[in-house]
């Protein structure tokens, strides 16, 4: 089971104990391999808790990434890896990697030369427990060479989950303990039964509760798919699963589909298809970023796409009390936006016209017919009418696209029915044939 390195541990409920102790001036020394080897994991486990399965373990970790050597100190939680201090920066090193607990309390690694990669910073100092509180920022990486990556943010009004993609920000759920637009998040709490919250005078003002019996050993931020779920252990499957989940539908998932895909009621995913003179979509719903750098009438033009919107959200619109097409052409003439967002007045809060801008088609999901929201596409000059003549046009078609999955779902299931129906009547008009 892969759940992402970003967790919150909870150790109090518990009561675990070290079969072995670090103490002051302990290092530990891990040799690295002369010659890269791909796939090459080594491990030294110098602490482990003495507890029922699963227990927590502390090693010392070289892994091969990327053609080097990345030294780090990583917590496991049974065989899932629950925190590790390469998470946001690795250390890549040469010859050694070393752990060393200093005389004044710092807990080090170490490369070749006495080199520093990571440290505690707990010199003389106790280590707090296990609160996270306001202003907190945690991040969960989708891979190594992704530039999109999600994260857990505390504010003082709400707990928000984002999707980062460069100077874009865009967040896809968010829980509000206060209704009413208070602003007093102190800090947050994970227990053996839920996630509490509390205000500055230390009094839970809601809670996000497990829906299992078993407690809850970690929170965790999904690096596939962006999903925060409290997690408890299966001693009957001998695995951690999800005891909550912050998104239980697919198509609410910021990454559902591939960009300039769309997630469709059956939960599968479908393609906006953006064609325009020797360039086709690539067969992932990619098109390679061919709207990317696009601005102005003379470059792009925006269509609009009938009965989808996007889950993503920026923080504060770009523009309020405009229209639909203002919103539309806001987006045209910037060079970094790909696609906008118009909420009309039925679905926006304050009775407001509201446009959001977009630096990625993602997260895009089909909805109902008949909603005032529009959402826009920006393509290339002239790549309306390279898609099947210019009778037709992208905004006529896309909207057949996107009910392709579904339409031939329907239509399969009909013709199950149909066929159910001939047979019926032929195997009665032959028992009727035979009846003296």
């Amino acid at each position: 089971m892969k759940i992402c390195h970003l967790v919150f541990l909870v150790f109090l409920f518990f009561h675990a104990y070290c079969d072995s102790d670090v103490l002051v001036g302990y290092h530990v020394t891990l040799a690295i391999p002369p010659a890269y080897s791909s796939g090459f994991v080594g491990r030294a486990f110098i602490m482990e808790t003495d507890q029922t399965e699963p227990n927590f373990r502390t090693a010392v970790s070289v892994e091969a990434l990327d053609d080097k050597y990345a030294c780090s100190l990583d917590i496991f939680l049974g065989n899932v890896k629950v925190w590790s201090s390469g998470h946001f920066s690795r250390f890549y090193t040469a010859d050694k990697c070393m752990l060393e607990l200093t005389e004044d309390g710092d807990l080090q690694l170490k490369g070749q030369k006495e080199i520093i990669g990571w440290r505690s910073g707990t010199s003389g100092q106790g280590v707090q427990g296990q609160r996270l509180s306001s202003r907190t920022r945690l991040t969960s990486f989708i891979s190594n060479n992704s530039s999109l990556f999600y994260s857990f943010e505390i504010q003082y009004d709400k707990i928000v989950l984002y999707l980062n993609s460069g100077k874009w920000k865009y967040s896809y759920w968010e829980f509000k303990p206060y209704p009413y637009g208070e602003k007093n998040i102190t800090y947050i709490e994970l227990t053996s039964k839920a996630l509490e919250i509390f205000n500055g005078k230390f009094q839970k003002v809601a809670q996000i509760t497990s829906e299992q019996l078993q407690p809850v050993r970690f929170l965790a931020l999904g690096n596939s798919t962006g999903n925060l779920g409290l997690y408890y252990y299966s001693a009957e499957r001998q695995m951690f699963q999800a005891s909550y989940q912050a998104l239980n539908g697919t198509c609410d998932l910021p990454l559902a589909c591939n960009p300039y895909g769309i997630c469709t009621f059956s939960n599968a995913c479908s393609c906006i298809r953006l064609m325009t003179k020797g360039i086709e979509s690539l067969p992932d719903c990619s098109t390679d970023g061919i709207s990317e750098g696009l601005c102005g009438r003379n470059q792009a033009e925006m269509v609009e796409l009938q009965g989808v919107t996007s889950i993503l959200r920026q923080g504060i619109p770009s523009e309020v009390n405009i229209s639909k097409d203002t919103c539309a052409n806001l987006c045209l003439d910037n060079c970094t936006c790909v696609a906008a967002l118009y909420i009309s007045s039925a679905e926006a809060d304050a009775n407001l016209q509201q446009c959001f801008l977009y630096g990625l088609v993602r997260g895009v999901k089909e909805i109902q017919r008949g909603s005032t929201g529009s959402y826009w596409v920006k393509m290339p000059k002239g790549s309306r009418d390279q898609v099947h003549g210019k009778s037709s046009g992208l905004k006529k078609w896309s909207v057949i696209v996107i009910g392709v999955v579904d339409g031939f779902i329907i239509f399969i299931v009909l013709a199950g029915i149909g066929y159910y129906i001939i047979q019926k009547r032929r195997q009665t008009s032959l028992n009727t044939r035979h009846t003296p």
